[in-house]
């Protein structure tokens, strides 16, 4: 947990967390992971902020889209 927030981790880092509310559900990962699939996000009519991607539970985030941004994550904070 991190935020008050469940996620998963590699070790002791959070690789993504997520979120749901009343509206909305959320996916939250490492800055740069955002940044560098933005093009993705944005042509699945996605929202994103510098640190996560917001979608409805009635049209949820592509699974090689989800794959991609906890990848990146992991990428980011492995170093």
């Amino acid at each position: 947990m991190q935020y008050g927030m469940p996620g998963f981790g590699i070790g002791e880092k959070i690789i993504a967390g997520y979120g749901a509310f009343s509206k909305q559900c959320g996916l939250y990962v490492a800055k740069g992971a955002i940044a560098d699939l933005a093009d993705e996000i944005a042509a699945a009519g996605l929202k994103a902020s510098k640190t996560g991607v917001t979608f409805s539970p009635s049209k949820p985030m592509p699974d090689e889209l989800i794959s991609a941004l906890a990848l990146a994550s992991w990428r980011e904070l492995a170093v």
